[in-house]
């Protein structure tokens, strides 16, 4: 080999030396790039959701169905004797109480009917006062043998026959007494009056069809309302069970309007609609209630005692059912079946996979997995927080 190809020799070494290092140098430096993206990607930031704590208190169960209020009685004041409409003492609208005098009609053929009798009874009185005197004598003759059985006898029928006369005018004042009485319209309940239908001056009649006024009684008031049939044996259980609360609430479910009791749980079902009709009585010491109101009415049939409750929002549902996402002490979602039952009051009671105490998510769920790590806020806190950060008015 010349003296030229060995000085060669080297160089070729060093450079393959070279290439060498700059290729591992390479490698490195990609396989640390690759661990810190795997360092980054697995130290990803927490997922921001609302939670809130499971909690244990007694459950109000209800049933809601649309009815419509009803007086409690509603009655069309009519006259029951002919006559002149003298008088009309009430105003249109007006509360009225049971005896109060609503209207008069002209008393005075009755008043006259009456004392006439009167007459007819005293004169009737008079002559079975001396009848009564001949039969005496009648028999005090015949029991000395002075006068005949049959003279006796027509003695005592006349007596009989003007004693039954007599309790005839009594029958008779009665009756004429009872026309006067007619004569003056009373409120026949508590209510309240409507449009007066008679004006004062007209005369009136027994067989009118049209009444004086319609009075509607409102305390107590009503309401029949319908539910579907297959609340039929909550219903029926809570009957047994005692007294049924119901409420009237206005029908966006907002406002208690009162509250009452169950009257009726009709005995039949509708088979038309599927449904069954409830009447429930209210004090409605307010008024808040009026005849023909469409009202929501919410019947409580039974509280569960010591129930597990969480927000509905913390409950989803999944191919296995019902589940809910925990947190634990570490931050991590971990996945929890459940066995829910029902909704009220804006809970729901969950049989089992909760216990009381433990955090829920109620928002954000839709970005968790399993062992996700999260950020967890309190709702309450969530929405202080946005009001604090809320651009004010600014006074000019």
């Amino acid at each position: 080999m010349s003296d030229q190809n060995r000085g060669k020799g080297p160089l070729i070494i060093g450079g393959l030396i070279v290439l060498l290092a700059g290729v591992g140098l390479w490698w490195w430096q990609s396989s640390k790039a690759a661990q810190e993206a795997a360092a980054r990607y697995h130290a990803a930031p927490p997922v921001p959701v609302t939670v809130t704590q499971v909690s244990t208190q007694d459950l109000p169960v209800y049933l809601t169905g649309v009815g419509t209020i009803q007086a409690y009685n509603t009655v069309t004041v009519r006259t029951r004797v002919d006559g002149e409409l003298q008088q009309v003492n009430f105003n249109e609208g007006q509360f009225v109480k049971q005896g109060d005098v609503l209207a008069q009609i002209d008393p005075r053929p009755f008043k006259a009917a009456v004392d006439q009798a009167v007459a007819k009874k005293a004169q009737d009185e008079a002559q079975l006062a001396n009848a009564k005197l001949d039969l005496g004598r009648a028999n005090d003759l015949a029991s000395r043998g002075f006068d005949t059985k049959q003279q006796q006898d027509t003695a005592k029928a006349l007596v009989d026959q003007l004693t039954a006369l007599v309790q005839a005018d009594q029958a008779a004042i009665e009756m004429a007494q009872l026309q006067l009485d007619y004569s003056t319209i009373r409120s026949p309940l508590n209510g309240r009056t409507g449009f007066r239908l008679v004006d004062r001056g007209s005369i009136v009649h027994a067989t009118d069809t049209t009444g004086l006024v319609d009075i509607v009684q409102l305390q107590p008031i009503t309401a029949v309302f319908a539910l579907p049939e297959s609340d039929l044996q909550p219903l029926a259980d809570a009957e047994r069970a005692g007294e049924v609360d119901v409420w009237a609430v206005t029908p966006d479910g907002r406002t208690d309007l009162a509250k009452g009791k169950l009257l009726l749980l009709n005995n039949q079902v509708d088979m038309q609609t599927g449904t069954i009709k409830l009447k429930a009585e209210f004090p409605n010491a307010d008024l808040a209630l009026w005849p023909g109101q469409s009202i929501s009415a919410r019947v409580l049939v039974r509280t569960i005692k010591n129930a597990t409750t969480v927000p509905p929002e913390a409950v989803l549902q999944g191919n296995k059912g019902a589940y809910a996402f925990v947190i634990g002490p570490d931050n991590k979602a971990q996945v929890r079946n459940l066995t829910t039952s029902v909704v009220a009051n804006g809970r729901m009671a969950v049989e089992s996979g909760l216990k009381p105490g433990e955090t829920v998510v109620t928002g954000g769920q839709y970005r968790l997995r399993q062992d996700t790590v999260v950020q967890a806020t309190d709702p309450a806190t969530a929405k202080s927080a946005d009001e604090s950060s809320a651009p004010k008015d600014q006074g000019t």
